[in-house]
């Protein structure tokens, strides 16, 4: 999950993404952001700060995006 905006993508605190790699060990990761309808958003690469893994008690919201 995305912990803070980043605007250049149109990406929101909050936006589930899934991790397709591992840079160094966990210090960042490539992540792809889909719709629910499965077109990809963005692929970015991130620091690890920047993402977190989902809770057990989380529930997932959904958004409009302007691609």
């Amino acid at each position: 999950m995305l912990t803070s905006d980043i605007p250049e993508y149109s990406l929101e605190e909050g936006d589930t993404s899934t991790v397709v790699l591992v840079h160094q060990g966990g210090k960042g990761y490539e992540v792809e952001f889909v719709t629910l309808d499965g077109e990809t958003v963005a692929i970015v690469s991130l620091y690890s700060i920047q993402v977190r893994p989902i809770g057990r008690r989380e529930i997932a919201r959904s958004r409009l995006i302007n691609l």
